[in-house]
């Protein structure tokens, strides 16, 4: 996998992962750990909610998307540097078993660091169902390697 540097990153950059399908029992399984929510873990007992049904946990979701966004390549071990936050955090459609996520990731923003051998990427992520359908968006901050001198 050829490492993109910061440098190499350019606002309007576009990546967009391949699709993965969220099963029933991944998402109990998720939320049973980090989310037991009725909601999340018991099938009989969403159908009485506003959902109508089982839902995915939003951290769950989040998880997810990032997972996804790293099948793109874009940010692995040669570059990614950790972050140091996430922006406009926002869930806009329940993720329910059977659906296909897709992540797509979008740079808004590149701020090379003072210390020189990094900067800040500022990416929207998104994640899509099957339908196309837009159900989560967070801005991340992402710390990006600088090239090192000599690797061009």
């Amino acid at each position: 996998m050829k490492t993109i540097y910061f440098d190499d990153f350019k606002v309007g950059d576009r990546f967009e992962s391949p699709g993965m399908t969220v099963t029933e029992g991944q998402i109990i399984d998720f939320a049973m750990r980090f989310d037991p929510q009725a909601f999340h873990v018991d099938v009989e007992a969403a159908k009485a909610t506003p959902y109508g049904g089982l839902i995915a946990s939003g951290i769950h979701t989040i998880a997810l998307t990032f997972r996804l966004f790293l099948m793109t390549g874009a940010l692995h071990a040669g570059n990614s540097l950790g972050s140091p936050g996430f922006d406009e955090l926002r869930w806009l459609k329940p993720v329910r078993p059977g659906d296909t996520l897709r992540a797509v990731g979008e740079v808004l923003e590149l701020r090379p660091s003072r210390a020189g051998d990094r900067g800040i990427v500022r990416l929207r992520y998104s994640a899509l169902n099957q339908r196309g359908e837009t159900v989560f968006t967070v801005i991340g901050n992402q710390i990006v390697r600088r090239r090192p001198p000599g690797s061009e």
